[in-house]
C-alpha cells in the first residue's frame, strides 16, 4: 500500500514554492460558504503563518467576512473589538493577544498572531461598519467569564433578566472557578447548576428582541456568552463521567457558535474557520465513528452539504513543537521525530521532502480509500510516546478536500503572559 501511495502522492500533489502555487486551492476552496483550515498540532508556527496568509487572500480576494477559532469567545471577542475599532483599551495587537489568559495561553497569545490581527485591524479602518471582517472564538470552556459578560450586559441595559443571571453565577460560586470540582459534584452529587443555566438561556432567548445592542455586536455577544453557559455546565459534569459524549458536546457547540455568527452576517456570510484536524478533518473517515464520536467538518458538512464546506489539513514531517507534558504545565519547545514509517505524513516525505499540497477530486480519490495513520499532536504531547496514542486510523480522501504538507515545521513562538490553568 505504502509505495503505491507514494507514486499517487508524487503524481498528485504540487510542490509549493511561491504563493501562486495557492492560486488553485482558493480558487476552489472559494466556491464553498465556510474554508475550514485544520492544524495538526496547536504548537507549529508554519501552521499559523500559512493560515494567515490564506486567510488575507480568502478576505481581500474572495469575499469571506468572518475567522472564527478554536478558542474562548470573551477573549476573542477583545480581539475582534480592537480589529473593528469598536475598543480604544488595547494600542496594539500585542495587548489584546493578551487577552488569552487561560491554558495554554500559547495557542492565540503568539508572536504569530500579531501580524494577522494588525493587518485584520488595517484592512477593516477603510471599510464601513457593516462590513469590517470579524474575529471570534468558539470553543466552551469560558463558562466564569461568560457569566460575567452577560451579568454585565444585563447590568447596563437594567434588564429584568438580570436576577436570573446573577442567581446562576451565585450557584457556581462555591466551586471557586473549578471546572472539575464542579464537574465531580454535578456528576456524582447531583449538586449542579443545570436548572439555573438553563432557565438563564431560555429567558435570554425568549427575550432577545428587547436586547437591542447598547454598544457593537452586544447582543451577539450576550446570546452567545448565555450560549456557552448552558453548554459549559454539561460539558464540565459530562466530562467526568463519558469522555466521547464531552467531546461531542464541545462540537456541536462549537458548529452552534458558527451558526449564530453566520446568522449576524446574514446571506453574504462566509466564514474561515480554524481548528486542530481532529476537530474540521470529517470524523466518519477516522476511528473516532467507531466511538460514536462526532465533530465539527462532519457535522458541518451533514448541515451545509458538503459543496458548501471546504476542509484543508495540515500537517509535517519532523521539527519543533511547543506543548506541555501534562495538563496545565508550562509548555515547552519540544523536538517532533521524523513521522512513524508507514504513516501518512512519512508517505507524503518520501514522495518528495519538500512543501506540498494535494487537492483530492474525483480523478484520483480512490488512491487514498485506505486507512492510514495521521498523526495529531495535542497541548499535551510527549514525543517519547508518540508511537502509541498521537497516530489516528484516516481515509484521507475523506476526511478532507485537500492536504497541505509542510515538510519541516518549527514551534511557536509564545507571548509571555500570566497563565490560568482551565
Amino acid at each position: 500500500m505504502t509505495d503505491h501511495l507514494v507514486q499517487a502522492i508524487k503524481r498528485d500533489a504540487t510542490a509549493l514554492n511561491k504563493e501562486e502555487d495557492y492560486n488553485l486551492l482558493l480558487d476552489q476552496m472559494s466556491q464553498a460558504k465556510y474554508a475550514l483550515l485544520g492544524e495538526s498540532s496547536h504548537g507549529t508556527s508554519e501552521y499559523y503563518k500559512t493560515r494567515a496568509e490564506l486567510s488575507k487572500r480568502l478576505i481581500t480576494e474572495k469575499g469571506y467576512n468572518f475567522i472564527v477559532v478554536e478558542g474562548d469567545w470573551p477573549a476573542c471577542q477583545q480581539v475582534n473589538r480592537y480589529i473593528k475599532g469598536y475598543d480604544t483599551t488595547h494600542k496594539s495587537a500585542q495587548e489584546a493577544l493578551t487577552a488569552f489568559e487561560r491554558w495554554p495561553t500559547w495557542m492565540w497569545s503568539n508572536e504569530e498572531m500579531i501580524d494577522l490581527v494588525e493587518w485584520l485591524k488595517t484592512y477593516n479602518e477603510k471599510l464601513p461598519t457593516e462590513q469590517k471582517v470579524g474575529f471570534y472564538g468558539f470553543d466552551v470552556y469560558s463558562l466564569w467569564e461568560s457569566m460575567e459578560e452577560v451579568i454585565a450586559y444585563l447590568e447596563k441595559t437594567n434588564s429584568p433578566d438580570l436576577e436570573t443571571a446573577r442567581k446562576a453565577f451565585a450557584c457556581f460560586e462555591p466551586f471557586n472557578r473549578d471546572p472539575q470540582l464542579y464537574g465531580v459534584s454535578g456528576a456524582f452529587y447531583a449538586e449542579d447548576c443545570k436548572d439555573e443555566v438553563v432557565q438563564l438561556l431560555t429567558d435570554i432567548t425568549l427575550n432577545k428582541k428587547r436586547y437591542t445592542s447598547y454598544y457593537e455586536e452586544g447582543r451577539l455577544n450576550l446570546e452567545v456568552n448565555a450560549l456557552i453557559t448552558a453548554n459549559a455546565e454539561t460539558y464540565y459534569r459530562t466530562m467526568v463521567t463519558d469522555n466521547n459524549e464531552s467531546w461531542n458536546i464541545r462540537d456541536r457547540h462549537m458548529v452552534t457558535v458558527i451558526n449564530k455568527i453566520s446568522s449576524y452576517y446574514g446571506e453574504q456570510a462566509k466564514g474561515i474557520i480554524w481548528a486542530h484536524n481532529t476537530h474540521v478533518g470529517d470524523a466518519r473517515a477516522t476511528d473516532m465513528a467507531d466511538e460514536g464520536m462526532v465533530n465539527v467538518g462532519q457535522l458541518m458538512r451533514e448541515q451545509e452539504g458538503e459543496e458548501n464546506v471546504f476542509i484543508l489539513g495540515f500537517g509535517t514531517h519532523r521539527g519543533t513543537v511547543i506543548a506541555a507534558d501534562e495538563w496545565g504545565v508550562e509548555f515547552e519547545r519540544m523536538i517532533a521525530p521524523p513521522a512513524q514509517q508507514g504513516s501518512w505524513e512519512d508517505c507524503m516525505h518520501q514522495a518528495g521532502p519538500h512543501d506540498k499540497l494535494l487537492i483530492f477530486t474525483k480523478n484520483n480519490q480512490d488512491d487514498y480509500k485506505g486507512r492510514i495513520g495521521h498523526r495529531a499532536i495535542g497541548v499535551v504531547y510527549n514525543p517519547m510516546h508518540e508511537q502509541y496514542g498521537n497516530y489516528v486510523p484516516s481515509v484521507m480522501s475523506e476526511r478532507y478536500d485537500a492536504f497541505l504538507y509542510i515538510n519541516t515545521t518549527n514551534a511557536l513562538h509564545p507571548l509571555e503572559v500570566e497563565k490560568v490553568v482551565l
